[in-house]
């Protein structure tokens, strides 16, 4: 096992999501220290289970794994009575709440926020939706590829490269930008309750979410009333802003500010390049990105990769080398800086464990962080002594 800073130490958090929307905001408050049940349903258990090849166990896939470590799993029908009293059981000495299930499904088995308040008025009720139930769109299912399209992300890419048909981004980003929100919104939650000792309930919708999130840059001109230009950051839509090829690979380089563009070309052994083609000026230089791109892809192939990576950070210029992303585990920084842990999980075998990235100074550590868990493998003793027996399985 591997240890968890304790700044969360004694939160205890019911985790009723699936996928990765919810189930990366529970890890997240996991690896903070918090006490995470993970409730699912008998037979399949979470779809995500599902989503790849296990090494052992049917239903644990990788991004199963990924998205799970730290948490205790118990399998309960929340359609049955006895299985319904132990989740009330759970969420009357809870602190925090998760669940992605629509609304009119929750009320129908008593899990709606109303009538969880009535017996645990502290609780912190972090809803997962995939849209604002004050909308029109209140009761439609979302899943990344839906957001994606409704918030406009799936006609950046013809944007790009003038193919017009509208593509995925190939990450399950609006979830996982989602699940950021859900976890800042209870960490929010929760110093508030410390402050009042009220609990409330949080919506955190996907689509409101992650439109927010593109927009910031994307929204472009359509920012003022009138518009002042069409939407889109033109930087990242300009067909000419992409990796450059070197000699024996591809490399990423940011001419960011007008210096660093002046500096690229003169270590491209180009310094001429600017005043003789009408970008001898930081306006006609801001207007002429295009130009600039093309140019400095020409110019690139000349070098190898090593050789352009050494010139661009010895002249303060970010740049990095383009890497098959089957060779990321062979990346020295995060190898010095112990992001990917080989751990040995108790049925699986080998495996290795993404580190929670962000670092506190003063966090105390000593928390064991478990491995993902097996479907219902602490179901027995959840069920018969509830968060008591949470923490004897946390102590042993």
């Amino acid at each position: 096992m591997s240890e968890a800073p304790v700044m969360l130490d004694g939160i205890r958090v019911v985790d009723l999501t699936t996928v990765v929307f919810g189930p990366y905001a529970t890890q997240i408050l996991a690896d903070l220290g918090a006490d995470v049940i993970k409730v699912e349903a008998p037979g399949a258990g979470d779809a995500f289970r599902w989503s790849g090849k296990a090494a052992v166990t049917p239903g644990m896939a990788p991004a199963w794994m990924a998205l799970n470590r730290g948490k205790k799993s118990v399998a309960l029908d929340l359609k049955v009575e006895a299985d319904r009293e132990v989740m009330l059981g759970l969420l009357r000495e809870a602190d925090v709440f998760v669940v992605n299930v629509r609304g009119k499904a929750l009320e129908r088995i008593g899990l709606d926020y109303e009538s969880l308040k009535a017996v645990n008025p502290g609780l912190i009720y972090v809803h997962c939706v995939g849209f604002g139930q004050n909308g029109p769109y209140a009761d439609l299912q979302a899943y990344d590829d839906v957001i994606q399209a409704a918030t406009g992300t799936t006609t950046l890419l013809p944007r790009v490269d003038g193919n017009p048909a509208p593509r995925y981004l190939p990450s399950l980003i609006a979830d996982k930008v989602a699940g950021l929100h859900a976890a800042y919104a209870a960490l929010a939650a929760i110093a508030h309750k410390q402050r009042t000792g009220e609990g409330q309930h949080v919506e955190v919708p996907m689509f409101e979410v992650f439109s927010s999130f593109m927009l910031l840059e994307h929204l472009g001109g359509l920012t003022y009333d009138p518009p002042n230009a069409a939407a889109g950051y033109f930087r990242q839509i300009d067909p000419d802003r992409q990796p450059y090829q070197t000699a024996d690979g591809h490399i990423s380089i940011v001419t960011y500010d007008d210096g660093a563009v002046q500096r690229m070309f003169a270590l491209l052994g180009q310094p001429d390049f600017l005043a003789d083609n009408g970008l001898g000026t930081p306006p006609e230089r801001m207007r002429g990105l295009t130009k600039i791109y093309q140019a400095i892809a020409r110019y690139t192939p000349a070098f190898s990769t090593a050789e352009l990576l050494r010139r661009c950070h010895e002249a303060q210029i970010p740049a990095q080398a383009v890497r098959d992303l089957g060779d990321i585990l062979d990346d020295p920084h995060l190898k010095e800086v112990g992001f990917f842990q080989r751990r040995e999980h108790p049925v699986e075998g080998a495996w290795f464990q993404q580190s929670a990235p962000v670092r506190f100074s003063v966090a105390e550590h000593g928390k064991q962080i478990a491995p993902p868990p097996l479907h219902s493998e602490h179901s027995e003793i959840i069920r018969n002594q509830g968060w008591t027996a949470f923490d004897r399985v946390h102590e042993g």
